[in-house]
C-alpha cells in the first residue's frame, strides 16, 4: 500500500512516500480502506518526536490518527461490521507506528463508528480526533451544562469550532477568542460573544461581561493563554486544557480546578457526534483538502496555527 512515512524525526521534509505491505486484520479486527485522513497538530508533534516519552514510537512510522473510508476486510469473530460499510475512526494505537496517512489501516472492531450519512469521506475525516477532544473536554472534564458560561480559545480552529457547537447544544453561554477575520464564523457556530485577542486582552473582555467570573475556560493554546485563563474563572470553576499544566498547584491555589485532557478513543461518543451531524446540529468545516503526497505541505500549514477548520488528506478519489 502507498503511505507517507517518517523514517526519522524532524521537519515536514521527513514526510516521504513509501510502499508498505497491506495489513491483515486479526481476530476481532477490521481493515479500513482509507479514503481520507485528517491532519492534526498532534501529527506534527509525532513527526518531531515530541510524544516519545508519552506514547511509544517505532520508526519508521506512518503518522495520522483520523480515518474515513469503508470496511475492506474483517477478522475472525467480527460480527458488527461487514465489507463495504462506510466508517470513520479515531485511530490511536498503543504504539505510534501504523497511522492513517496510508491506503489501509487495521483497528479493533470496537474502535470504529459508522460515518455520518450526509458527509463525504473528506468531511468525515475531519471529525474524530477534534470532535472527540472537544466533547471530552467540555463534558467529561468540564462538566458543562445548560446556563453555564464557557470561554473557548481559538474558536475557529478544528477543536474550537466543535467546542462552540457542542457548548451551544448544551445550552451554555459562549465567549470565543479568535482573529477578527474569524469572528463571523464563530458567531455562526454559536458564540454569543467574540474577542479579538490580537487587539484586546481577553481577560478584560471577559471581566466586562462576567465580573464574578465564568464557570469554565477551555484552553487549546497553552502558555500565557492557559495561565491567564485561570484569572477569569470563578472560584470553584474549571480550567480545561489540552496542553499539560506546568504548575497545577498554582491554578488550584486560585480556587480553580485544573483539568488536562488527552483525548481517548470512544466509539459511543463518536456515534453520538455522528448523530448530531446527520441531524444538522453540528457542521463540519474544512480548511482544505490536499492529496496524500502533499502531507508535508499540510504540516507546514497546520504549524502556522492559522487554519480555520480542519485540513484533510485525500487518499482515494
Amino acid at each position: 500500500m502507498k503511505v507517507i512515512q517518517c523514517a526519522e524525526y524532524g521537519g515536514p521534509e521527513v514526510l516521504q512516500p513509501a510502499e508498505w505491505p497491506d495489513p491483515e486484520p486479526g481476530p476481532g479486527e477490521v481493515r479500513i480502506r482509507i479514503h481520507a485522513a485528517g491532519v492534526n497538530p498532534v501529527d506534527a508533534k509525532i513527526r518531531k518526536g515530541l510524544l516519545k516519552a508519552r506514547i511509544p514510537n517505532q520508526l519508521p512510522l506512518i503518522p495520522g490518527w483520523d480515518a474515513a473510508g469503508v470496511i475492506d476486510a474483517v477478522g475472525d469473530g467480527v460480527t458488527s461490521w461487514k465489507p463495504g460499510e462506510p466508517v470513520f475512526a479515531y485511530a490511536r494505537k498503543p504504539v505510534i507506528q501504523f497511522g492513517t496517512y496510508a491506503e489501509y489501516i487495521v483497528l479493533p472492531e470496537g474502535q470504529v463508528a459508522r460515518a455520518p450519512r450526509r458527509l463525504t469521506h473528506e468531511e468525515a475525516a475531519a471529525v474524530p480526533l477534534a470532535a472527540l477532544t472537544a466533547y471530552q473536554s467540555l463534558f467529561g472534564a468540564g462538566h458543562l451544562s445548560a446556563g453555564q458560561t464557557v470561554l473557548i480559545h481559538a474558536g475557529a480552529g478544528g477543536v474550537g469550532g466543535y467546542a462552540i457547537q457542542f457548548a451551544r447544544l448544551s445550552g451554555a453561554r459562549i465567549i470565543a477568542t479568535g482573529r477578527a477575520e474569524n469572528h463571523a464564523v464563530m458567531r455562526r457556530l454559536g458564540a454569543d460573544h467574540v474577542v479579538d485577542y490580537t487587539v484586546t486582552d481577553f481577560r478584560d473582555a471577559v471581566r466586562m461581561l462576567y465580573p464574578d467570573g465564568i464557570d469554565l475556560a477551555y484552553d487549546t493554546v497553552g502558555g500565557d493563554v492557559q495561565v491567564n485563563s485561570a484569572e477569569v474563572v470563578r472560584p470553584g470553576g474549571t480550567l480545561v486544557s489540552i496542553l499539560a499544566f506546568p504548575d497545577e498547584a498554582a491554578i488550584a491555589a486560585r480556587g480553580v480546578n485544573p483539568r488536562y485532557v488527552f483525548v481517548a478513543p470512544n466509539t459511543e461518543e463518536l456515534a453520538r457526534i455522528a448523530g448530531w451531524i446527520d441531524d444538522g446540529q453540528v457542521a463540519v468545516r474544512l480548511a482544505g483538502v490536499l492529496p496524500l503526497d502533499q502531507a508535508a505541505e499540510a504540516h507546514r500549514r497546520i504549524e502556522t496555527g492559522r487554519t480555520s477548520g480542519k485540513l484533510v488528506l485525500r487518499i482515494r478519489v
